[in-house]
């Protein structure tokens, strides 16, 4: 096998395991730039894959090829609308934020794996007939070399993934919504003397986190997995908090982070197709992503500054 064939087998699934990730890790620092630290994001990611395998399979018969994606919508609804409880323990009630993204995730598995058996009386539900399946991207899969490693074989959500992260860079620091987030995040009251409502901005913060992080487990649950248990989505989200923090709060960094990520996740599904890595016992491989999520968080959770307010509660008036 040469250098060739190999790229081509693990740069497809490099990308196809860092599109959930890189979604909820963008999440993830919409939260955490407005100060509100998100650790349900692992919950979240829960919900979105459930509602997504669920609407799916409820509704592919009439809405077809566009199930997967209308799916993603759904997910996305369904994330933000549990992340407001998220916002709510810990803005209005300042609740403590890591005990409320505890809770989150908890919620989110227990909810889910509930309403699966209420739904279909088992513990997992069925295979999805429609999910989102590999594509030649037209145009870009026929540039010399690059097309094919990179545009041949490969899902379109994983280019969404990465088109996102460029549009949150955006939005966070070349517009005034982006100012007034970072800076609710930093330093709320100067933010609040500026006439900034750092409740409002806080909340969508939150609400923004939860809707992507929705999408990231909906394009998990429908590209990966094909549908949902209580393993669809086991450790995921934490790997995308890690992927926030290793990329240091910016979506740019957590992208690059994720696709890191999504790369230590791919060995372990294709590792033994590998010369290189065949005679690695399988157990080692399976362990990969969540020893390197480790190793990043030790080396880089001291070095890497968070936004200054993050975590902390912020009562208007008080110094």
């Amino acid at each position: 096998m040469g250098l060739m064939d190999i790229l081509l087998i693990i740069i497809p699934s490099t990308l196809l395991w860092a599109a959930p990730l890189i979604f909820t890790a963008l999440g993830g620092n919409f939260s955490e730039r407005s100060g509100v630290v998100n650790i349900g994001l692992e919950g979240l990611m829960v919900i979105g894959a459930f509602a997504a395998i669920v609407f799916n399979l409820t509704f592919v018969d009439s809405l077809g090829n566009l199930t997967p994606w209308i799916a993603l919508l759904v997910a996305m609804v369904v994330g933000a609308l549990l992340s407001v409880l998220h916002a709510v323990a810990s803005i209005t009630f300042r609740a403590d934020q890591t005990v409320s993204g505890v809770a989150i995730n908890l919620l989110a598995v227990g909810a889910a794996l509930f309403l699966v058996k209420l739904i279909y009386g088992k513990g997992q539900t069925d295979i999805i007939q429609k999910g989102f399946s590999k594509v030649d991207i037209p145009l870009l899969s026929d540039i010399p070399l690059l097309g094919e490693l990179f545009f041949s074989n490969t899902y379109y959500t994983s280019y969404v993934a990465i088109v996102f992260a460029f549009i949150a860079w955006y939005v966070m620091f070349k517009t005034p919504f982006g100012l007034r987030l970072r800076a609710v995040g930093e330093h709320p009251m100067a933010a609040d003397t500026m006439g900034i409502n750092v409740t409002r901005m806080r909340y969508i913060g939150v609400i923004i986190s939860g809707g992507l992080a929705g999408i990231g487990g909906g394009v998990y649950a429908q590209a990966i997995s094909s549908d949902f248990s209580h393993a669809t989505i086991s450790g995921q989200g934490f790997m995308a908090l890690a992927a926030l923090i290793f990329g240091k709060w910016h979506p740019l960094g957590a992208m690059g982070a994720a696709l890191f990520f999504g790369f230590a996740q791919s060995l372990s599904i294709i590792g033994s197709s590998l010369p290189f890595l065949k005679n690695v016992p399988n157990v080692y491989l399976l362990i990969t992503p969540y020893v390197l999520t480790i190793l990043a968080l030790a080396g880089f959770i001291g070095r890497a500054e968070a936004p200054k307010a993050s975590g902390t509660h912020y009562i208007k008036g008080s110094r």
